[in-house]
């Protein structure tokens, strides 16, 4: 408030305004209230940082979601203890033909040869491709850098590949075909 206004409505003193009747002294009129609509009512400035703290928490969850899933092994799914996975019919695969076929969660490729059927891990020893049976010159080829592998044994044929691929363990029942699992 004014000082020199102040002096003048009341004599200098403390109230800022002239004194009413019955020692009770005038307040300044001011605007009524807003009328209240209730506890749904949003402001703009609530708006605001409410929609600011969403995108802070939603920015911070796709930023945190992919590491964390880089970070944490999906959980496989692995046969406990072993067990017979099948194949194919004999019948479906017969001599001089192969196959790549899912053991859980890595490959295996099952070749039927004339020692017998034979199993593999479809993993090249080289830099971890997946190979695939070349039908045409009766061999096992990685696609990557066209390392060979014998049918008969796994052992490298030709190639980068420094070892051979590992064996599995094979088993026919009823003209059925299966990888023994563990």
């Amino acid at each position: 408030m004014n000082p020199d206004l102040a002096d003048q409505s009341n004599g200098g003193g403390e109230g800022g305004g002239a004194a009413a009747p019955g020692g009770a002294s005038a307040m300044p009129a001011t605007a009524p209230a807003a009328p209240d609509s209730g506890p749904l009512t949003l402001g703009r400035r609530r708006f605001l940082r409410w929609l600011l703290s969403f995108s802070v928490v939603s920015t911070a969850a796709m930023v945190v979601t992919p590491v964390l899933g880089f970070l944490v092994p999906p959980k496989s799914q692995t046969t406990a203890g072993g067990g017979k996975v099948p194949v194919a019919k004999l019948a479906d695969l017969p001599i001089g033909q192969g196959k790549v076929v899912a053991l859980g969660s890595k490959p295996a490729l099952v070749v039927n040869t004339d020692q017998g059927v034979k199993a593999y891990s479809a993993i090249c020893t080289h830099l971890g491709c997946i190979v695939a049976w070349d039908g045409a010159n009766g061999t096992i080829v990685c696609p990557c850098h066209d390392g060979r592998f014998s049918p008969a044994s796994g052992a490298v044929i030709s190639g980068p590949p420094p070892a051979p691929l590992a064996p599995l363990t094979t088993t026919i029942e009823d003209d059925e075909i299966f990888l023994v699992a563990g």
